[in-house]
């Protein structure tokens, strides 16, 4: 499934998703990823169990650069516990927790908005 949208030069985009990969400005990313404008890593976490403060620590260290984290949590949405998501408002984060296509899309319009976003997306099959 192609999802991309016109997207600023050098800036990371979703291009589509699925069977446990992304491919995201081009690239093949096995598994899950942290995606923000400026790159995507690999993410350690394989469903929404495994979303932690800790496993968001890469995000967190640039929410001053951050409005929003979308977060992914694989082929359903789920609701963070209230502790998380306390934690990341601390943080000065606005959180979205949705399935990982609604994230992957959304993402890509917020980034051509030009927007300061970043995903966390668990990867589906």
């Amino acid at each position: 499934m192609d999802i991309t949208p016109k997207i600023p030069e050098g800036r990371q985009v979703v291009e589509r998703y699925g069977a446990g990969r992304f491919t995201i400005s081009g690239t093949v990313h096995q598994g899950s990823v942290l995606v923000t404008a400026e790159a995507t890593v690999p993410w350690a976490v394989a469903d929404a169990g495994g979303i932690t403060l800790e496993a968001l620590e890469p995000l967190l260290a640039k929410s001053a650069d951050l409005d929003v984290v979308l977060l992914g949590c694989g082929p359903r949405a789920v609701l963070l516990p209230r502790a998380l998501r306390d934690a990341l408002k601390d943080h000065g984060l606005v959180v979205e927790a949705m399935d990982t296509g609604a994230a992957a899309r959304t993402y890509n319009v917020l980034m051509a908005e030009e927007r300061p976003v970043a995903a966390a997306l668990i990867a589906v099959e």
